[in-house]
């Protein structure tokens, strides 16, 4: 993540909090759990965003969880509807076509 007129403070914080939530995520903390905390979390600069489903963010934070919430729940939510369950590593698979993939090992089923 880059921001402009970052100072060093600003840049190293930003850097481990990113950091920080990436392990968090990757040691199996649900990024719902991050969404509930810091969605709202309200500090400057807050103000009117571009983005058409977040018309205002309370500040950068809030921002960055939100539109995780966005592009990441709400496709899982989707696939969740009409996937099925990997009997290999217990993932969510997603459907292509006539078959069901597992994004996390490979494997396939379901094809006729």
């Amino acid at each position: 993540m880059s921001m402009s007129k970052e100072g060093s403070t600003l840049s190293g914080l930003l850097s481990a909090f990113s950091i920080s939530v990436s392990l968090g995520l990757q040691c199996g903390v649900p990024l719902q759990t991050y969404i509930d905390k810091f969605s709202m979390y309200s500090f400057e600069p807050s103000g009117i965003t571009s983005h058409q489903d977040i018309r205002f963010a309370k500040s950068i934070v809030d921002y960055i969880f939100r539109w995780m919430e966005k592009e990441f729940l709400n496709k899982n939510e989707e696939e969740i509807k009409t996937g099925e369950i990997c009997q290999d590593c217990g993932s969510l698979m997603v459907r292509l076509g006539a078959c069901s993939f597992c994004k996390n090992c490979g494997t396939s089923g379901g094809c006729s």
